[in-house]
C-alpha cells in the first residue's frame, strides 16, 4: 500500500476490516484482513503462533464445521500457505449474517513451517493436514499421527512444492 493511501486513524483502520477480522480484533486476537474473495468470503491471515486460538474463538462465534484445510505454494522462494475454509451449519446469535470465513497462515519456506494442529477441535483436520504436510512439507504441531498419506514413508520431498525437482528414477517398492 503506498504511503498516501495509509489510513489515518484507528477508526479508519476498523472500516477496512470486515466483520469477523473485527470482532477477533475486539477480541484480543490480532489478525489482517484480507478483504473478500471471489464470491464475497471474508479471508484474514492470523500468525501461526495465534491460530489455533483464532480457530477456537470463530468456532466460538458458531462457525461449527472445518469445510476444507490445504496449503498451497506461492512460488519458487515464496510462502508456503496453510489455508482453512469454515462455515456456520446453524444461525448464530453474535455474528448471524456471515456463515462462511477463510483463514491463512502464511509462512516464509526458509523458516520454521510448523502450525498448530487443529484435530482438537475439529477431528476431521486429520487426514486434511496429512495430506497437507505430505504434498508440501508444513508440520502440524501436536497431531496424533504425523505420518505420511499419500506418498511412501521414504519419500523425499514435498511433490505439489513449485520448486520441487522430480527424481529421474523411483524405486520400485514390493507392491503385493
Amino acid at each position: 500500500m503506498a504511503k498516501d493511501n495509509l489510513p489515518n486513524s484507528s477508526e479508519e483502520i476498523v472500516e477496512q476490516r470486515g466483520i469477523v477480522s473485527n470482532q477477533l480484533y475486539k477480541d484480543g486476537i490480532v489478525n489482517d484482513s484480507l478483504g473478500k474473495d471471489h464470491i464475497g468470503v471474508e479471508l484474514l491471515s492470523v500468525k501461526p503462533e495465534k491460530l489455533y486460538e483464532a480457530i477456537s474463538t470463530l468456532k466460538r462465534y458458531g462457525f461449527n464445521y472445518l469445510q476444507c484445510q490445504g496449503g498451497y505454494d506461492e512460488g519458487p522462494g515464496k510462502r508456503l500457505v496453510s489455508f482453512y475454509h469454515l462455515i456456520s451449519l446453524r444461525d448464530t446469535e453474535e455474528i448471524d449474517e456471515i456463515k462462511e470465513i477463510r483463514v491463512k497462515v502464511f509462512l516464509n519456506r526458509d523458516s520454521d513451517l510448523s502450525v498448530p494442529s487443529l484435530y482438537k477441535i475439529f477431528k476431521g483436520s486429520d487426514w486434511q493436514e496429512r495430506e497437507t504436510y505430505d504434498m508440501y512439507g508444513i508440520n502440524f504441531n501436536d497431531h496424533p499421527n504425523p505420518k505420511r498419506l499419500l506418498m511412501p514413508e521414504d519419500w523425499r520431498g514435498w511433490p505439489l512444492r513449485k520448486d520441487y525437482i522430480q527424481p529421474d528414477f523411483y524405486e520400485l517398492q514390493d507392491a503385493y
